[in-house]
């Protein structure tokens, strides 16, 4: 890929002696919006931090912004890091304007742009109340607004969605989907695969610290068979056993309720066909389609929680009682 605003190559990561990331290959292409998923534990943090050189890989090569370290891009990039922190005792205004300081945004415009996205994150009017006033919602936005208020070219998020309500998660996915139309690169780690699915147009995933996944979202869930039926029963069947009807029938594997409907989950290598045709000799129904595989669907299917974040912090113990 010619055009790559982060590209890694063969990176390996261990903290004593656990392999946090194992021969990790990753390019995200200039314009993208890529998120980035996995289980706890499973390396996502970690590779992020290498993208910014906060750390740095055992191997392998980290290319971002086209310089062989983050530093040397620090200013044309934003970041969102997984553990949240605003100057508690400083009033956000006074927050907001030492951030972009910092960044170098001249001092008058960096006045207009602070009371502009303040407006914009809905949060008029805070910016003489101190950051520890803020309920933690509103602090995130204010620290997304740092990652931001600079207009860099890549923007990194790390579990941005964490502890948002549904309104202000929906904010989020509006404010990412505006900085892509704008030509930014967007990667950001998250657990909520619905946001993934709804802003990003293409993943990466990554399970005990390896590459299992990677490319443009439609092509990923071309890539996977749909293995979810829904069936929503009739009135009648509705409360005549329906759910137990679904259940017994052959080649399904587990069933969960959906509103009316019910998600029958298939056994692997069965013919979605034939219990579709099984289903509607069993009992009567509205319908019975085949859904489309869902990044939820297609996350269980590859990724393993074995390699969780208590392990890591087992074996970093471990390793520190030697």
């Amino acid at each position: 890929m010619a055009d790559a605003a982060i590209r890694l190559r063969a990176v390996n990561k261990s903290f004593g002696t656990k392999r946090a990331v194992r021969d990790l290959d990753l390019e995200v292409p200039t314009g993208s919006v890529c998120g980035y998923l996995g289980p706890n534990g499973a390396g996502k943090t970690t590779t992020i931090r290498m993208i910014m050189s906060i750390i740095y890989p055992d191997s392998g090569e980290v290319e971002v912004l086209g310089r062989r370290s983050a530093i040397e891009s620090k200013d044309r990039i934003g970041y969102l890091p997984e553990e949240r922190g605003v100057y508690r005792k400083m009033k956000v205004g006074e927050f907001l304007t030492y951030m972009g300081t910092l960044k170098g945004i001249d001092q008058r415009e960096l006045r207009k742009r602070i009371s502009g996205w303040l407006e914009r994150v809905e949060l008029p009017g805070v910016e003489k109340k101190k950051c520890e006033e803020l309920s933690k919602g509103m602090q995130q936005k204010v620290q997304f607004l740092c990652a931001i208020l600079h207009d860099p070219e890549l923007i990194i998020l790390d579990e941005p969605f964490s502890g948002l309500d549904p309104a202000n998660a929906r904010l989020l996915r509006t404010l990412i989907n505006e900085q892509h139309a704008q030509g930014k690169t967007i990667i950001f780690s998250t657990h909520v695969l619905s946001a993934a699915e709804q802003v990003c147009d293409r993943v990466f995933m990554i399970n005990q610290g390896q590459k299992v996944l990677d490319g443009p979202i439609d092509a990923v869930r071309a890539k996977f068979d749909p293995r979810t039926l829904m069936v929503e029963p009739t009135g009648d069947a509705a409360t005549n056993g329906a759910a137990q009807i679904v259940e017994s029938t052959p080649g399904i594997r587990t069933v969960l309720p959906s509103g009316r409907a019910f998600e029958a989950h298939l056994e692997a290598g069965v013919d979605p066909q034939s219990v579709m045709k099984s289903l509607l000799e069993r009992t009567a129904c509205r319908r019975v389609e085949l859904r489309q595989a869902t990044l939820e669907d297609i996350f269980l299917s590859l990724v393993s929680t074995e390699d969780s974040e208590d392990s890591l912090r087992m074996a970093l113990r471990a390793e520190g009682e030697r």
